[in-house]
This record gives C-alpha cells, sequence and structure tokens, in this order.
C-alpha cells in the first residue's frame, strides 16, 4: 500500500468553470488527472485530496464530479477546501454512497497503523484583510483539527497525517502557526496541504519543519500528477 497525495482538482462536469487563469498546465486538466490517477494509484493505494475537489454548489451537482473519482483505484480521503460550497453535514455526505470515499473532517481513517486526519484550516492572521470573522473561523478549524486528532489520540500509530486545505504558515514570513502547534502536541509525522497556484507556489513551505514533513500537494504544483507521500504504509 502506498499512500498519494494531489489537492485542488476543481473538477467541473457541467464545463461552466475554468482555471486557465493560473496557467497552461490547466488546460484539459481534468482528463489528465484522472489519467494520471488511474495510471498512478493502485486498488491497494491510498489517494488525499485535502479541499477543492469540485465547483459544485450542491451535493447532488458534486456527486456528477465525486463518481468519476470514486470509480478510479485507490481508496480516496477528502478534505473539504474553500470552495467546496456543496460539502454537507456527514449524513448528507455519506447518503451518497460512494464505494472508494471517505470524508475527513473532526474524524479521523486508519488503515493498518497508519492514521489520517484533517480539517480545512484557514488563511493565516496576519493575510491581508483578515477580519474579525476570519478569527472566528480560525479558530472553529484549530478546535476541528484537535477533535480529529482526538479520534485516535490513544492509538500506538507508526505514522500520523494531517490533510488541511490552507498552509499552515503565517503569510509574512512563512513560519509555522498555530496549526503547526497542535500537530507537533499530537505527534503528527506529515501534514499535506494544498490551495496555492500558479504565483502562489512562491509561497511554498516543504521538507521537515519542527519535526514534521510537509507536503504543498495543489495539482498544479505536482503537474497534474500524484505525489508519493509514504510508501509502502512504512
Amino acid at each position: 500500500m502506498n499512500i498519494y497525495a494531489m489537492s485542488d482538482l476543481h473538477l467541473d462536469s457541467t464545463g461552466e468553470k475554468s482555471m486557465d487563469v493560473f496557467g497552461d498546465v490547466w488546460e484539459n486538466y481534468q482528463e489528465e488527472i484522472f489519467k494520471n490517477i488511474e495510471s498512478t494509484v493502485s486498488e491497494d493505494d491510498i489517494l488525499l485530496v485535502p479541499g477543492d475537489i469540485s465547483w459544485a454548489l450542491k451535493p447532488e451537482e458534486a456527486y456528477l464530479d465525486l463518481e468519476k473519482l470514486d470509480a478510479l483505484p485507490g481508496k480516496k480521503l477528502l478534505g473539504k477546501g474553500n470552495h467546496d460550497y456543496w460539502w454537507g453535514t456527514k449524513s448528507k455526505l455519506k447518503s451518497m454512497e460512494l464505494s472508494t470515499i471517505e470524508f475527513i473532517q473532526t474524524n479521523s481513517f486508519k488503515v493498518g497503523n497508519i492514521g489520517v486526519f484533517g480539517t480545512r484550516g484557514w488563511a493565516s492572521k496576519d493575510s491581508e484583510e483578515y477580519s474579525e470573522q476570519d478569527g472566528k473561523i480560525f479558530e472553529r478549524e484549530l478546535n476541528r483539527l484537535e477533535l480529529s486528532l482526538e479520534t485516535l489520540k490513544n492509538e500506538k500509530l507508526s505514522k500520523r497525517i494531517v490533510m488541511l486545505h490552507y498552509p499552515p504558515f503565517r503569510f509574512s514570513d512563512s513560519s509555522p502557526n498555530e496549526f503547526v502547534d497542535i500537530m507537533k502536541h499530537y505527534g503528527v509525522d506529515i501534514c499535506i496541504y494544498g490551495h496555492l497556484h500558479a504565483e502562489g507556489h512562491k509561497f511554498a513551505v516543504e521538507g521537515n519543519i519542527e519535526g514534521i514533513e510537509f507536503h504543498l500537494v495543489s495539482c498544479d504544483y505536482l503537474k497534474l500528477q500524484p505525489k508519493l507521500i509514504l510508501q509502502g504504509g512504512e
């Protein structure tokens, strides 16, 4: 079993949305994403998708995109992004009856001795135009991450992997923010995140930082190719 990751798929079954403004890599991107997943991920593997999965506004609209993802090889663990307006309650998500997809938010997923956790995250407190409402969302997302990590707190896991949509770093100097503090407290080993596109890639922070291995996995940053995060479930 290998664990791969790729975020910000921005699927659109209607063909009404365009990502061309973010560069040539987005030309025919949906077909390329599906092709690359199918050729890379096997039935025994896991694909982590931390947010901005579909442009749909309602669950029934998103289903048209999710069923295509569901049909591809491997188990998919999905997290919420800032554009996933279709993301509903746990019961509504479960009612889609997708066979290879699980949704991660305040819960977790365990496979073997590996735990996967996550939440959306939010813009850093020193971001431009950060408001009082942003502060409330930020604190709520911190709480959701902690709730997720608590679910397997007492489990003896070889790896703890966190999926976030927003980068867990400060806007001004790329230093770790409060989300990293929580991950350190719970002994997280790997954190993947997305959200950054085109010029935003210059804010990528990767590598081992304070004992956690960070990966930016926005699909355009990865040239639409799933990234191997953990090989052989080790």
